[in-house]
């Protein structure tokens, strides 16, 4: 199997970056490379005991706290572009997910359901009653999960490349997530990926376990329709133009949010309180470091919905 089907099985691009030397998106833009090394040192850091698990976590900046959700086999590290940007006025928590970065996979499958009890209940050690949520790809399903099992930790939620059944990603990739298993480790000791998680893990030889974790997670199928009706806080969902998602899976995950089902009217009138961002010239494999996404989601986070009427506007120039 070939390096680049690596990236896209993994949807892990992300592990590129704390990799040591330069890696394939670095070459193709090497005006990123100084934005990708320049993650902030966190106010505090640590482990926490939560269900059985213990969970690594890093706090940078100040402010109304967001609990930050990487993807599959990252950590917090892959948000290293835009995090200084999100917690300039933002308590940004960081968490790496079971089994991935400095938090030991254990004993205890992967699952989504799990996982999202477990974020609850990090939010609550740490002191908060209520975060805002903004959750990539695997992060994003984690962060779908503790929304509706614990809708009343989370105010806000982002969800970044994440979709809500298993049906919604084209069928190549599923036919390439259902290859995922320990038999790849041994290939993938030359790769970012590998590297990067022998490099904090605290059981490095757990990754073969891990490959396998992942797989049968991903050979799951899975559809959470019912329980996007729970989402009652502000939702926003984010794609890129070219997802590994299919558009129209995306469409109609906002629908069920209740967004595009009609004009917005003149006055706004009939405007959703969620949002739905396509980020052009973007994939499932960059969306998550992209400026628009910081731009599109923090007004959103902030709560802010009030923008100038074409009336206001006109009276402005008179």
């Amino acid at each position: 199997m070939s390096r680049s089907m690596f990236f896209a099985i993994f949807a892990a691009a992300a592990a590129l970056f704390t990799a040591p030397g330069a890696t394939k998106a670095e070459e193709a833009n090497p005006a990123m490379t100084s934005e990708m090394k320049a993650m902030p040192k966190p106010v505090k850091s640590g482990l926490l005991p939560i269900n059985g698990l213990n969970y690594y976590y890093a706090v940078y900046g100040q402010g109304e706290p967001l609990l930050l959700l990487h993807g599959g086999l990252g950590t917090t590290d892959m948000f290293a572009p835009i995090l200084p940007k999100l917690a300039e006025n933002r308590t940004v928590i960081g968490v790496d997910l079971h089994g991935h970065g400095r938090t030991a996979l254990g004993d205890r499958p992967l699952s989504l359901e799990a996982m999202g009890d477990d974020m609850a209940a990090i939010v609550k050690a740490l002191g908060y009653e209520q975060v805002d949520v903004m959750g990539y790809s695997l992060g994003g399903g984690v962060a779908f999960r503790m929304a509706v099992q614990h809708p009343e930790a989370v105010r806000r939620l982002v969800l970044v490349s994440a979709g809500y059944a298993s049906d919604g990603f084209y069928a190549d990739m599923r036919t390439q997530q259902a290859q995922v298993g320990a038999a790849m480790a041994d290939m993938m000791k030359d790769t970012p990926m590998y590297k990067s998680y022998v490099a904090v893990a605290p059981h490095p030889q757990d990754f073969p376990k891990l490959l396998d974790q992942l797989g049968a997670h991903m050979r799951k199928d899975y559809d959470y329709s019912a329980d996007v009706a729970k989402l009652k806080m502000p939702v926003m969902l984010v794609f890129g133009d070219s997802d590994m998602y299919r558009p129209e899976h995306e469409i109609k995950f906002y629908q069920m949010l209740g967004g595009g089902l009609k004009d917005a009217g003149w006055m706004r009138e009939n405007l959703s309180q969620n949002r739905l961002a396509i980020l052009p010239n973007r994939t499932h494999y960059d969306v998550f470091f992209a400026p628009e996404l910081v731009a599109a989601a923090l007004p959103f986070l902030n709560g802010e919905t009030k923008v100038k009427t074409w009336d206001e506007i006109v009276s402005e120039k008179n």
